[in-house]
């Protein structure tokens, strides 16, 4: 049985190339290959798609390695967003005075939120936009990109780095490893963010994990252990009586968000199950809670056409302005050379393994809800 590694994308000061766009390599039941799209705001943009038996996973090299959507089966993950991209990171405003640019480009399965900031536009006292909504590296490309396809092991693996750099501010890099296994429908990953500077730096990460139908509709349900939760603002209180169950889309219906604190099992992972509304199946994301301790759940029930999804959000803090977390510790402070790992897996499951999923994230304690939002989580 054959390994081989292939090199798609090189830059460094004494060699610079990409064969990413005209890869076509398969062995066994493992396979890797890209397309470079055309027209509209999808144009330039690098997808490489990962198969591994009946899982499949597009990863998107110029959007921060983000997982635009994953195959397992006949059951697509992801969500229906109006910006229908991949969109180019140059169509995308992330220097627009209001702060939200970020949105023109957000439909990925899997978009990363940092590396400097996660969280809403961040002003200074002039008005002035300091940090853009949920920060620039779902928008940077990476720099190397090779696969790995080990028959052996029936593992396909993806590694790349992308760098998140400002001449005299900061030098952060991500570097990022993610595997498919040929016999489960699962992706796991790690991303490594190091501090590149001579200099101390302080780092954010946050984790948008979306689904939209078919695993999101009236009757779906988030099942997590639960230690403490919140609303993170007024609006939100008075969905907080069903945070963990959902409605049917409803035009023009606001987002609710809401902050918790899970407790991780015994190998210190934290999980979140949201089932789909006939029980059949389910999605669970899992993820180490010693670098990711913050968890928020974020329920877009507005219409069908303008996005109707919800996030699973595991952080190393939670989305508020950077300012904000500054002041309530919730930075990740790096000394030079020095890194922080994220370890996430994300994993369809159906009839035993859902089962099991569910009787394993049930609280085994019974939660503390909060029906007002908590001042030392905003």
């Amino acid at each position: 049985m054959s390994c081989q590694t292939l090199q798609l994308i090189t830059s460094h000061r004494s060699a610079s190339f990409s064969v990413a766009d005209r890869v076509d390599v398969a062995v066994g039941p493992l396979a890797v290959r890209t397309r470079r799209l055309a027209g509209g705001r999808r144009d330039g943009v690098l997808v490489v798609e990962l198969k591994a038996g009946a899982t499949s996973v597009f990863i998107l090299p110029d959007r921060g390695l983000g997982i635009w959507k994953m195959i397992a089966g006949d059951v697509e993950l992801g969500w229906q967003s109006p910006v229908q991209g991949p969109v180019h990171p140059r169509f995308v405003p992330l220097g627009e005075p209001s702060g939200i640019g970020w949105l023109d480009g957000f439909d990925e399965l899997v978009a990363r939120c940092g590396l400097v900031s996660n969280g809403p536009p961040d002003f200074d006292a002039a008005g002035r936009l300091r940090h853009g909504l949920h920060g620039r590296i779902a928008n940077l490309p990476a720099h190397h990109l090779d696969v790995t396809l080990d028959e052996s092991r029936g593992t396909i693996t993806l590694s790349g780095a992308v760098d998140e750099t400002r001449f005299l501010v900061h030098a952060l890099r991500m570097t990022t490893s993610l595997t498919l296994h040929a016999d489960r429908q699962r992706v796991t990953w790690t991303d490594t963010v190091r501090n590149l500077s001579d200099r101390p730096a302080t780092m954010q990460m946050l984790y948008h994990v979306n689904f939209g139908p078919p695993l999101l509709g009236p009757g779906a349900e988030v099942v997590a252990p639960i230690a403490e939760l919140a609303p993170r603002d007024d609006a939100a209180a008075a969905d907080v009586p069903m945070w963990n169950r959902f409605d049917a889309p409803q035009a023009g219906r606001g987002e609710d968000v809401h902050f918790a604190r899970l407790r991780p099992d015994a190998e210190g992972m934290a999980a979140a199950l949201l089932v789909a509304p006939e029980r059949r199946h389910g999605a669970v994301l899992s993820w180490r809670a010693d670098t990711l301790p913050c968890f928020t759940l974020w329920k877009n029930q507005g219409g069908l056409a303008d996005g109707y999804v919800t996030g699973l959000e595991p952080g190393t803090n939670y989305p508020n302005p950077r300012s904000v977390e500054e002041r309530h510790g919730r930075v990740v402070p790096l000394a030079p050379n020095q890194s922080v790992r994220f370890d996430l897996a994300l994993e369809h499951v159906t009839e035993d393994a859902l089962t099991a999923a569910r009787e394993r994230l049930t609280p085994a304690e019974t939660p503390r809800i909060f029906a007002a939002p908590r001042p030392e989580w905003g």
